[in-house]
């Protein structure tokens, strides 16, 4: 059969009827029309405009929220121990080297060490913030802190996710 204009039609069942509700009880779908029988759903404009009458009772039961949430970033903290463990006598401990070592987070902008003991070599600690602590602690064990920049807080949004290798 050639195509041409008089015989161009949409393929069968593309296109169906749309069905007729609430026209007579022998089309299937008459008297309430698939609603059910009575009641605010049945109704005109029903399932529409619902008045949500526990809405009250689901607020209450949500907890407030309170407090506060930091814009800046919190510094990561590494322990004493672990410091002993990775490092040897006399290095230099930054964040670079903290990076290379994966005692941080790679996207980390600040570090603090923590801890009171667990500590026996001394470390040369630059730019790198301490609890009073570990401070004692690390200079009790012959290390030192060196600050050759002022560190500045950074904005959680202003850091850029560092891509997983």
């Amino acid at each position: 059969m050639s195509l041409t204009l008089h015989t161009l039609a949409p393929k069968k069942g593309a296109r169906t009827k749309a069905f007729r509700i609430g026209r007579g009880e022998g089309s299937g779908r008459g008297k309430t029309a698939g609603k059910g029988t009575k009641g605010q759903r049945a109704r005109t404009g029903g399932r529409r405009g619902l008045k949500l009458l526990g809405m009250r009772q689901m607020l209450l039961s949500t907890p407030k929220l309170r407090g506060f949430k930091s814009r800046y970033l919190k510094a990561a903290t590494v322990t004493l121990p672990k410091l002993s463990q990775v490092f040897s006598t006399g290095e230099r401990v930054d964040l670079k080297i903290l990076k290379i070592k994966k005692l941080v987070h790679p996207s980390s902008t600040r570090v603090k060490i923590v801890g009171t003991e667990g500590i026996d070599k001394p470390l040369k600690f630059v730019n790198v913030m301490a609890s009073q602590s570990a401070k004692a602690a690390i200079e009790k064990a012959g290390g030192s802190f060196e600050c050759t920049k002022t560190t500045t807080r950074t904005k959680a949004s202003k850091v850029k996710k560092a891509k997983r290798v």
